[in-house]
């Protein structure tokens, strides 16, 4: 699942904003709505927003079938 999708999914969950989430992690809206458009965010960002959302973020890499 693409990080953004499940970005998406979770702050509905959580009752969030994506500008409330851009405060969280010291950005602004447009640089955060402008990432989730492209779904383009380093490791360090997707850690810094996991943590924000009260959340661990897992990378793992699988056998492929």
């Amino acid at each position: 699942m693409m990080f953004t999708k499940l970005l998406r999914l979770t702050l509905v969950e959580k009752e969030m904003t994506a500008k409330e989430l851009a405060a969280k992690i010291g950005t602004t809206q447009q640089n955060l709505s402008a990432k989730m458009k492209r779904d383009n965010f380093s490791e360090k960002e997707m850690r810094q927003i996991a943590d924000a959302l009260g959340l661990d973020l897992e990378i793992a890499m699988k056998e492929k079938k």
